[in-house]
């Protein structure tokens, strides 16, 4: 019996806490993200903008099925819904990690280039690449993703019959022969899809504050924006990816998945969450569009809050009115 599943009555709480969060959090910011990176596109594409529109289409994939991760850890970690959902969910879950991991190696690589080599770069940026370099992104992590699916479902067992999948539990129990595959595919995911995408990132992303922080003349906004769009990225990857790809490797030493492995999958599914705070630093026309999203809320709550408010005042004038009258009246039947 897996070790969580005795401390549940701890476990299945954190779950749907970071599962609520999560969606009520990042399923508004990602939509407004999605909307303002879509019309940027539509008007006049760059690299960038169409880089981080696919990162919002990956994070708004996750949340579209997460309600139904939430299901699942209400049901006691049982999955009540239809077996062909569990394949699906967990397929959109899992390529959402690793589709945004290199997303945000692309957007850093973008950075850094446009800064470390800003006429070269500038003469041979195309949208085009932004588009293709994408689709590839999108075929590496459905490949990958479709490797862990087949190995669940299809592979054999050893005396050559299908093995079948428990329907009450949704990507959670694996045969000795599953493991012998599916192991060394996690560390592989670990080393190209974790690893490589992280190096990547601390090499860009230190390079530019550096260049930056050594040219006088640069803004110091557009510095502050750096440094943000650095420290948000690299915190994405090691809080919400790091945990979960290490625990492919302490899998593969072992020849066994880690207890711990589903408590280190919690923080990925933040990535959702966490993405706006780049998407806020990577655009300006994200800025304004949540400025402005801020300003109506405040604008509708303040407008809301007046009318409440507005009758109780009025109440409470008249009943202060009265009550000075009726003392004036005591006071002066008193005197008299």
């Amino acid at each position: 019996m897996p070790t969580w599943k005795m401390s549940s009555n701890v476990y299945i709480p954190l779950v749907l806490t970071v599962y609520i969060i999560t969606f009520l959090t990042g399923l508004p910011s990602n939509l407004l993200a999605f909307y303002t990176f879509l019309v940027k596109v539509r008007q006049k594409p760059t690299p960038v903008d169409i880089l981080l529109l696919n990162l919002t289409i990956s994070d708004i994939f996750l949340l579209i099925f997460l309600p139904f991760k939430m299901l699942e850890a209400a049901s006691g970690m049982v999955w009540s819904l239809p077996a062909f959902l569990c394949p699906l969910t967990n397929y959109f879950y899992y390529n959402s990690i690793y589709i945004s991991s290199l997303l945000l190696m692309a957007v850093s690589v973008d950075r850094y280039l446009g800064v470390a080599f800003p006429i070269k770069y500038k003469l041979r940026r195309r949208p085009a690449y932004a588009v293709a370099t994408s689709v590839v992104f999108w075929l590496i992590t459905c490949g990958h993703c479709s490797i862990v699916y087949i190995v669940q479902y299809e592979v054999l067992s050893p005396n050559g019959t299908a093995t079948s999948n428990n329907v009450s539990n949704c990507y959670e129990h694996f045969s000795p022969t599953q493991l012998q595959i599916l192991l060394p595919v996690r560390l592989e995911f670990f080393v190209v899809l974790f690893c490589l995408p992280f190096t990547i990132t601390i090499f860009c992303y230190v390079n530019l504050v550096r260049i930056l922080v050594a040219l006088p003349n640069i803004p110091a906004r557009r510095k502050q924006r750096a440094v943000g769009l650095a420290l948000a990225t690299l915190f994405n990857f090691i809080v919400c990816f790091a945990p979960y790809n290490l625990s492919h490797v302490v899998g593969f030493v072992q020849n066994e998945s880690p207890s711990w492995r589903v408590y280190a999958l919690l923080p990925s599914t933040l990535n959702a969450a966490l993405d706006p705070a780049i998407f806020y630093f990577s655009s300006t026309a994200v800025q304004r569009a949540f400025a402005n999203c801020l300003a109506a809320l405040w604008h509708n709550l303040s407008t809301i809050l007046s009318r409440c408010h507005l009758p109780c005042l009025t109440r409470c004038g008249e009943e202060g009115s009265e009550l000075k009258a009726a003392s004036g009246n005591v006071v002066e039947e008193s005197t008299t």
